[in-house]
């Protein structure tokens, strides 16, 4: 297992960003049926009053079509700073986001049409952190 990168500068630095070649669609679903369905095809979900929040392959839903950025970094579950510097920088590009932290890296959520520049906006924020 690698390090594992706590410090703000040590996550930034290491994070290592890369685009994913699918397209994903941020789709809250109020039918439960039609969640349950879903489910499987879902890269992540949470229920919420209004329905269930999926992240969705863009095939299987309509609306805005996302692009997915892994941080590659090993952070820790406790470590602070990464969050709200990637989405700082993406913001202050003008590109907006959805983060999702998992167990292993955080991943970006990023229009489809922004991709490309979110990709370097990320490689210059973790080249200013080495």
């Amino acid at each position: 297992m690698p390090d594992i990168a706590r410090s703000a500068a040590e996550m930034i630095g290491g994070m290592s960003p890369e685009l994913m070649p699918e397209t994903w669609v941020f789709a809250s679903i109020p039918d439960p049926e039609l969640a349950e369905r879903l489910y499987p095809h879902s890269l992540a979900s949470f229920a919420e009053a209004e329905g269930t929040s999926m992240i969705l392959p863009v095939w299987a839903a309509e609306g805005l079509a996302m692009r997915q950025i892994t941080l590659t970094v090993h952070s820790a579950l406790d470590g602070v700073g990464l969050t709200a510097a990637v989405s700082g920088a993406l913001a202050a590009a003008g590109i907006p986001c959805n983060m999702v932290a998992a167990f292993h890296h955080d991943h970006v959520f990023v229009p489809e049409a922004m991709a490309e520049r979110a990709l370097e906006v990320l490689h210059a924020l973790q080249a200013g952190a080495q």
